[in-house]
Formats: structure tokens, sequence, C-alpha cells
């Protein structure tokens, strides 16, 4: 279909006469007018307003996007973060902290290593008597230590496993007794394609990421008489600071071209599909894999 040329017609159009097509001009222009003043993100914006959302690993990169994506649609955003060995994530965290507070969110950035039961379950406690209640959770705290395996230390192998996995655990348990109580509850863990299909030197981060599907599975099953919908995304490559400082580039282009989109992912096209996972439009949609993966599993 062609489109609309709002140009005035020449003498020799018969279809429509100057005043007629004056109107019709003039129409459009109202219309598209309308369009561009309250675009179609907004008509869906607010829908989580007065739910208190934890975001883990928040502070940067994927997590970063899903929080201030969540803030958008309305709900309040908590989340925590580790010091790192770049000195630089506490200035990130209250950068990220600032954006979601234009956003109107009310705002917990703190220090938390989702490894450690005792710090979860204080942070999770402090959440919910600040928000008055905690709603939506994502588990998106994880990190890599790429090696062939029989080059892997035990460390390596424990660190992964125990960020990826036995902290989306930590989470979950956490925020269980809260969910059954107030029989209402979104949990999204964010997996990996990586966790259906493997890569040569992802043994530990593969691993991880199927134990974290396998944990989705069964938390849905758990938590489904109480209201509680818990489902997974599985993004491919995805663009952020960390994938680009960290994977060579040949592996990048490599990925493109596996992608039957021929890009790599942008942060908001999971922190899309995450929001909606969290809303009342997702409400039958429990135990799910959804992947962002631009066709990469194809």
């Amino acid at each position: 279909m062609q489109p609309y040329d709002l140009r005035q017609p020449d003498e020799s159009s018969e279809s429509v006469d100057g005043a007629g097509y004056a109107e019709t001009a003039e129409a459009v222009e109202e219309l598209l007018a309308g369009v561009e003043t309250q675009p179609q993100r907004d008509a869906l914006s607010r829908e989580l307003r007065g739910m208190g959302a934890i975001v883990t690993g928040g502070s940067t990169g994927l997590g970063r996007a899903i929080a201030l994506e969540l803030a958008r649609s309305g709900a309040d955003i908590a989340f925590n973060y580790i010091e790192g060995t770049n000195g630089h994530a506490s200035a990130e965290a209250e950068r990220t902290a600032a954006e979601l507070r234009e956003l109107e969110a009310r705002v917990i950035c703190r220090v938390c290593d989702v490894r450690d039961p005792e710090a979860v379950s204080a942070f999770v406690g402090e959440v919910n008597a600040m928000f008055g209640g905690v709603h939506i959770l994502v588990n998106n705290a994880g990190i890599g230590r790429d090696r062939a395996l029989w080059h892997m230390t035990d460390e390596q192998w424990r660190d992964v496993l125990d960020t990826n996995l036995t902290g989306a655990f930590n989470m979950i348990r956490a925020v269980a007794p809260l969910f059954r109580r107030q029989q209402l509850g979104k949990i999204v863990n964010v997996s990996s394609v990586h966790g259906l299909r493997s890569e040569f030197g992802l043994s530990n981060y593969s691993a991880s990421k199927a134990g974290l599907l396998g944990l989705t599975h069964s938390a849905a099953i758990e938590l489904g008489p109480s209201n509680v919908n818990v489902n997974a995304v599985a993004p491919g490559y995805i663009r952020t600071t960390q994938l680009t400082a960290q994977v060579p580039a040949e592996v990048l282009d490599r990925a493109r071209e596996q992608s039957v989109l021929g890009r790599l992912g942008d942060p908001q096209d999971v922190a899309n599909i995450v929001v909606f996972l969290c809303s009342e439009r997702a409400r039958h949609i429990t135990g799910a894999v959804i992947p962002v993966d631009g066709g990469h599993l194809l």
C-alpha cells in the first residue's frame, strides 16, 4: 500500500476535489498529531503502579534496562549490586537510581550478594517494609567465567553456579512466603539461549542457566496454587558494555550471522518481554521460557 500523499492534487485529478482534499489532509494531520503526543508505549505505562519490584543486578546493562522499564510502567524499584574490581559499581548504581527517580519511582539501592542467604533475607525484608509489599522479582544477577572445562578451576565453576543459580534460588525462597501470603506475585528469571544450547567454553555458564530453567519450572508448579506466575526469558547475544568488552569481535560477528534477523539484541528487547510477563496481560502464562534471541536457536 502506498502512503498517503498530503500534497495538493494537480488539476488533472478527478478523484478528490480541492475542498475535500484539504479537509481530508487536515483530519489526517490532526490524527498524526495525536499519535505523536501519545505514543503507544505511554498507553501501556503505569499498569504496574503500586507494585514493588526487585531486580537483582539492576545497576548496569540488562538489569538496568529492566529496572527502568518497570519504573516506566509505574513500579517502585529495589535493586542490588556488588562492589566490582573496577571501583565504579557505586557510581553506576547511583546513576541508575537517579534515572529511576526521574521516572517518579521510589527507589532502594543496596549492596547485596545474592550468594549470601542472610544478606538476601535482610534485603527482601527491608524492601517489603519500605515499599509496603513486594510483588515482582526479576532474577537478573549473573556472571560468566568462560574457559574450557579441562582448564576450569573449582572457583570458576562455583562462582558461576552460586551466583547464577543458587542466587536465584535464594531470592525466590526469600520472596515465596510474601507471595504466598498475599496470593499474588510475578517472578521472571533471566536465563540464556546457552541454557538451551551451549557453546565451547561455557560449561559452568550453560549449566547454571539450564539449571535456572529447571528452577523456573519447579517454582511455577509449587507457587502456582498461590497465584504466582514464574517464567523465564532466554536472551541471545545482547549488546551491553560487558558483552562488547569481554566477547571477541569474531564471536559477535558469528552471532549476528546466526541470528535470522541479522543483528544483536538490545537490552530494551529483553526489558519489554520482562515487563509483559510481570503484567496482568500475562496472567495465564507460567512455567514458560521465552527466547529473545533474534532467531539464534532456529
